[in-house]
């Protein structure tokens, strides 16, 4: 019996996912989590800011930017250790966030920016455009060695190469970058 549900949900989430397999899931994303082996672990879940969300057993966990096939995979994984066997793990899209046209990137600056806090971007906006917004550097920023963290990532950016013509760097943020302008060092 136990299989032939299995088999009929995997055929009615079929079609479901395949149009969901290049999708890649945000903030603001409502996620539906089925448990087969605990009806009890059912729910929907709301993507949060911070890019997770909070499953019993399962802790935070962090789904924004992956595939539902990668966050069915480490639901399963995480579950496994409170089962006999891995369980089961479902996971499709039940809504999208909407996004309207006024909805821009949330960015954060920080550091020796003149007016550090954060800034509502449009979508395809450039750093140098998100540092125009702050009103420039204080005089004891180090621009050649402004970060953007992005996730678990780290790029520099060299704002004196690109003011000097010497780079291009049209890098485009996203939205929860945090982009950090340091203090200059003694003789930077």
């Amino acid at each position: 019996m136990k299989s032939i549900f299995t088999l009929l949900l995997a055929l009615l989430l079929a079609p479901m996912a395949m149009a969901q397999d290049s999708y890649r899931i945000q903030s603001g994303d409502v996620l539906r989590i089925e448990v087969l082996e605990d009806a009890t672990l059912n729910r929907s879940a709301l993507v949060a800011p911070d890019g997770r969300v909070a499953l019993p057993l399962a802790g935070s966990v962090p789904v924004a930017g992956r595939s539902v096939e990668t966050v069915q995979s480490e639901i399963a994984r995480r579950l496994a250790p409170n089962f006999a066997s891995t369980p089961n793990v479902y996971v499709g899209i039940e809504a999208v966030r909407e996004r309207d046209e006024d909805d821009g990137a949330s960015v954060y600056v920080m550091g020796e920016a003149a007016a550090p806090g954060k800034y509502t971007v449009d979508y395809g906006s450039t750093i140098l455009q998100v540092l125009a917004e702050t009103g420039g550097f204080t005089r004891f920023a180090a621009t050649s060695r402004i970060q953007v963290q992005r996730g678990g990532q780290v790029f520099t950016f060299n704002y004196e190469a690109v003011a000097a013509g010497l780079a291009v760097q049209p890098m485009k943020v996203k939205s929860g970058d945090v982009i950090v302008i340091p203090t200059r060092r003694l003789f930077e």
